[in-house]
């Protein structure tokens, strides 16, 4: 590719989700302003070589967007329809009516289009999988198989549940606005899911020189926490977000090979983030109603303290886990549950217990099994269960250090 198409390419990636949140409150449909924002970056891919690239790609596809689809409303529909929409559009104040099937615009509370559009999407006539799975779709722009990894659901089931999901919507006619104040509450489980499941997507990349999707999840739930202040797991998922986030220097090497835990070099650990998510965490803690996100949080901040890996404090830490299970009773809570285990009881203990968890499709199983395998001194068994891992996982990056251990690395 050229570099204008590269920069076309890398200007989609950071901003399609901007772009369709935008599109969508503008639209009221969620197919058009994908359409229209997939029609831009084609768009781009032809003109940018040309006429060079633009100086705000960001504005430069959000507005070609917006132009595709006022000439859109303008082919299709009634006549009064759409040169309503044209109209609204265009930006003249025309306010449709809401027969007209143009979003509805009540009092919003929330000023952040994408996080508008994910209390949208988390709607209750929605299930809880799908309020996730689509909201990744839109906002983070995920491919179907990316989404499908992170529920660890085979590929075609997940694309057969975002049909439905968009069905639904059409189909019940579901509003495009910001719940009520009333309603935000009843929809933050979904939300909170949808900002973790973004961040960890971001989280597994190694660059560290654009804005990726984990910071972008970082400011929304900044967001989140000033629309509704006094929630905790919101608080609790900042907190664990910033946490993890503080890791992220040291996490990849100079390659972008996969740096574990254990051999980090703490002193790049950003220093100023871990404050401020240990801050957020003993705020939480006096307050005594600890949730999911809390507990994952107070994990992480006992994590920071430890100025070595073998300064841990692993009982304590297991002791943390022993609540997030009584909150959180998952086969993956176990899994890292188990991976405590074996640092205060020993990795046969842990074996036993990963060995009974159903979830064979997940490589940090197999990862995991590997690790406590060779701990124990049955290389062929950790050698197969590395390989099994390699092949399942998501990144080049996850997929070369498994095979390294594979091999003995």
């Amino acid at each position: 590719m050229t570099q204008a198409q590269e920069a076309a390419v890398e200007a989609f990636r950071l901003e399609r989700g901007r772009a369709v949140a935008t599109l969508v409150r503008m639209l009221g449909n969620i197919d058009s302003a994908e359409e229209a924002v997939q029609d831009a970056f084609v768009r781009a891919l032809e003109v940018w070589p040309r006429d060079g690239i633009p100086p705000s790609p960001a504005a430069w596809i959000v507005t070609t967007a917006k132009n595709r689809a006022i000439d859109v409303a303008r082919r299709e529909g009634s006549r009064q329809a759409r040169y309503e929409g044209a109209a609204r559009l265009a930006g003249d104040g025309t306010e449709p009516d809401p027969a007209s099937g143009i979003a509805e615009r009540l009092d919003e509370p929330v000023d952040d289009d994408q996080l508008r559009l994910i209390f949208t999407c988390c709607h209750p006539a929605l299930g809880l999988e799908s309020q996730v799975a689509l909201t990744l779709r839109l906002i983070a722009g995920l491919e179907t198989r990316d989404i499908a990894r992170a529920f660890l659901t085979p590929e075609a089931t997940m694309a057969q549940r975002l049909t439905r999901a968009k069905r639904k919507i059409a189909a019940a006619h579901i509003p495009y606005r910001v719940p009520t104040a009333e309603e935000l509450p009843e929809r933050l489980g979904a939300v909170l899911a949808v900002l973790y499941l973004v961040f960890n997507q971001g989280y597994g990349e190694a660059q560290t020189d654009v804005p990726d999707l984990s910071r972008e999840a970082i400011r929304l739930t900044r967001s989140l926490v000033e629309l509704l202040p006094n929630e905790l797991e919101a608080r609790g998922l900042l907190a664990l977000m910033l946490l993890t986030e503080a890791r992220r220097p040291a996490r990849f090497g100079p390659d972008s090979e996969i740096v574990l835990l254990a051999d980090q070099d703490r002193s790049l650990w950003d220093a100023a983030l871990a404050r401020e998510g240990r801050a957020i965490v003993a705020e939480c803690m006096t307050r005594r109603d600890p949730g999911q996100y809390q507990l994952q949080a107070a994990i992480a901040a006992i994590h920071s303290m430890a100025a070595r890996y073998e300064d841990t404090d692993w009982t304590q830490i297991l002791g943390v886990y022993d609540q997030l299970w009584a909150h959180q009773p998952t086969a993956v809570v176990e899994l890292n549950r188990a991976v405590v285990v074996a640092e205060v009881h020993g990795p046969e203990r842990a074996l036993s217990i990963v060995d009974g968890l159903p979830l064979e499709r997940y490589h940090l199983w197999h990862a995991t099994r590997g690790n406590l395998l060779s701990r124990v001194g049955r290389e062929e068994e950790a050698r197969a269960a590395y390989l099994a891992a390699a092949q399942l996982a998501p990144t080049e990056a996850e997929r070369a250090f498994l095979e390294g251990r594979a091999a003995g690395g």
